[in-house]
């Protein structure tokens, strides 16, 4: 087999663009084949649990999408999902915005929080500490500059519960390209990144924070598209 692809953050929105532009590929389909993915990874991860609990902390962009798909997968084994959402409900929108929808209508426990960060972390804490399982879908690889609030006072908690926690694509706060942290950074058990590795991965102190990396394709051979 050949070598896993290694991808700069523009290379992947490249990728993406060809999947969806050029191929024809909806989106939202490549956000249902990397959420199915992500549910057998955290599946794998709490199989020795009667009744676990999951955490599904999403942000507004394509991270918590897949979160949504990866609570909705979850439930078809029965398995409890809580999502909180760190922005208000009507800024979630795009393929996001419809898997967000499905999970209000099959009742899902969603909380869409906006405020300060020290309200939101408040609110956070006794879903953390009953949590077996955090699924990371806050910041993804489009992340630069500096981690803001309320971003980097969730992160801290976050790693202050010390929950097993599955990162989406990147831990949080951690650059793609270069593996260094911007601030307050997901400390993850295992991260599954999608259609090609990234090069931050490689870095000497990324694995601290990535844990074990699994590859996960979006339903589309690798192909590095012409710009």
């Amino acid at each position: 087999m050949p070598p896993p692809p290694i991808a700069t953050r523009d290379e992947v929105r490249a990728f993406d663009r060809y999947c969806i532009e050029t191929l024809g590929v909806p989106s939202i389909a490549l956000m249902e084949n990397a959420g199915r993915q992500i549910a057998e990874a955290a599946r794998r991860m709490i199989d020795s649990l009667l009744h676990p609990r999951v955490l599904v902390l999403a942000g507004r962009g394509n991270n918590g999408g897949d979160g949504f798909v990866v609570a909705r997968h979850l439930a078809i084994d029965g398995i409890r999902a809580e999502i909180m959402v760190l922005a208000p409900r009507d800024q979630i929108q795009a393929d996001a915005g419809i898997n967000l929808a499905i999970l209000e209508r099959m009742g899902f426990a969603i909380q869409c929080l906006d405020g300060p960060a020290e309200e939101i972390v408040r609110q956070l804490r006794p879903r953390l500490q009953a949590a077996d399982l955090v699924i990371d879908g806050l910041l993804g690889t489009g992340t630069k500059g500096s981690i803001r609030e309320p971003y980097a006072s969730v992160i801290a908690a976050v790693n202050a519960a010390g929950r097993a926690v599955l990162a989406i694509d990147i831990p949080s706060g951690l650059d793609c390209d270069t593996g260094q942290p911007l601030g307050p950074t997901i400390r993850a058990g295992r991260t599954v990144t999608l259609a090609a590795l990234k090069p931050g991965f490689s870095a000497p102190a990324a694995a601290a924070y990535t844990g074990p990396v699994l590859l996960a394709d979006i339903g589309v051979p690798w192909l590095r598209p012409m710009e």
